[in-house]
């Protein structure tokens, strides 16, 4: 291994031929309403087979106490330590095009170093365009498509007219996508985050639908090919529950016509989500509706 390779914080195990290959970024640990970023992410590495390319310093990157290993206990005896790791692997889609994924947790520590290091990365390996998945909760209806919208970098503004925005000015805490966006931007590859709007009701709950708009998003904006069949088919059944419990409580009805109403007149959240019964509230009933269909 080349010097350059031996004091980065990656490990590459292989230099592939690979032809313009897109890169899929999902680091748990951000905001990922209703499980859709990770939902999704797994149901694109269970599409195809995929190998480990490259492996970063996670002694360097994580908190291990933040985020411990897993002990196999056997009859008393300690077998063995399952370590979290972000791992670059690489695989394609259904027409053979080469996909590479960035897996594993967000970094604890030196994000612009970790930063650099994939800008690296994508740069040997010639990625074309870099597509970052998440969602958040939003003040919509789960009766309705769910709406991706997305950020990039200035030097990839274009691309937002094919996805949507959220128009006015944030200021909110970052995640690391943030940071690749600005990365990638003053690196001339081209990076979009898909964001899913989640309801903020079952925002603390699994949301296929919120993953299966996000595989759709992904492949819409990259040209690729991914199988959302089992996604849209979790998500139908899901709707279904949801359906079933709003069904029992008149007050979870109305708000859902309010947030209907006010999403098919406007993108924007004129209806004030605040004076309406409270997502967390929602979500323990939920939960405790789904234990009981589980039972």
């Amino acid at each position: 291994m080349s010097e350059a390779f031996e004091s980065s914080l990656y490990e590459l195990f292989d230099d592939p031929s690979l032809s313009e290959p897109v890169l899929i970024v999902a680091l748990e640990g951000w905001v990922d309403a209703g499980l859709g970023a990770s939902t999704a992410m797994a149901a694109l590495l269970d599409s195809s087979p995929t190998e480990l390319l490259a492996s970063f310093d996670d002694d360097r990157l994580l908190d291990q106490r933040a985020r411990r290993p897993i002990a196999r206990i056997v009859d008393g005896v300690t077998t063995s330590l399952s370590w979290p790791a972000i791992e670059l692997r690489m695989g394609a889609d259904r027409n053979g095009a080469d996909v590479l994924y960035l897996v594993g947790p967000e970094p604890d520590m030196h994000w612009n170093r970790f930063v650099d290091a994939v800008v690296e990365l994508a740069h040997r390996l010639e990625v074309r365009l870099v597509v970052g998945l998440g969602a958040f909760p939003a003040p919509a209806p789960h009766t309705r498509p769910v709406r991706l919208a997305a950020t990039v970098p200035e030097a990839s503004a274009a691309l937002l007219e094919r996805i949507g925005l959220v128009a006015g000015e944030l200021e909110v805490p970052a995640g690391i996508s943030s940071a690749l966006e600005m990365g990638f931007g003053e690196s001339g590859i081209d990076m979009i985050t898909l964001w899913a709007r989640v309801p903020h009701y079952v925002a603390a709950m699994g949301f296929p639908q919120a993953s299966s708009a996000l595989v759709e998003g992904l492949c819409a904006i990259s040209n690729l090919s991914f199988d959302a069949t089992q996604l849209a088919g979790q998500a139908d059944h899901s709707r279904a529950q949801v359906d079933d419990l709003i069904a029992s409580n008149p007050e979870h009805i109305a708000m859902v016509r309010a947030l209907e109403t006010t999403m098919d007149a406007t993108e924007g959240n004129t209806l004030g989500v605040d004076e309406l019964p409270s997502g967390d509230e929602l979500a323990a009933e939920l939960e405790q509706f789904l234990r009981g269909e589980e039972a």
